[in-house]
């Protein structure tokens, strides 16, 4: 289900994600409050589509303003330990990881997905990107499905 929200005019292109972060120092005050935090915090979102004819609104946080959009939550890509996955399963991330030169870090260390917590799987989508973990893990990529509300 989309949620119509704001965001700044450079993230408000068809096909942008993003993770939700919360409400900056900036925000305290703004009348526009009501319409920006009405996301959930930590979220990956997908902008689907940029409202036609809408004003830009002046904002404290982005520079050029804001636009509205509507949203909706979205996957997000990530490697977990191989054992036992299948499109359907629950899993979690690994842990931590320092290498960050490593071409998996960004989906050892996805933003938008916690550690600890479980996730469903969507998509078994395979072998990670990297040719061997420095951790000595044995890891797939997988795409979440967007949490539940």
């Amino acid at each position: 289900m989309t949620t119509l929200t704001l965001i700044g005019t450079r993230l408000a292109e068809e096909g942008t994600e993003f993770v939700y972060h919360g409400e900056a120092d900036a925000c305290e005050g703004c009348p526009y409050r009501g319409q920006c935090l009405n996301l959930v915090e930590g979220r990956k979102y997908r902008v689907e589509s940029v409202r036609e004819n809408a004003q830009t609104l002046e904002c404290g946080v982005h520079d050029t303003g804001v636009n509205a959009v509507e949203v909706e939550p979205t996957g997000m890509k990530a490697n977990v330990p191989s054992k036992g996955l299948y499109a359907g399963s629950k899993a979690s991330l690994a842990g931590e990881c320092p290498y960050t030169e490593c071409p998996s870090h960004e989906l050892c260390v996805p933003d938008g997905v916690e550690f600890g917590e479980e996730y469903r799987v969507r998509e078994v989508v395979g072998d990670p990107p990297h040719d061997y973990c420095m951790l000595d893990r044995e890891l797939t990529t997988v795409e979440f499905a967007p949490p539940e509300e």
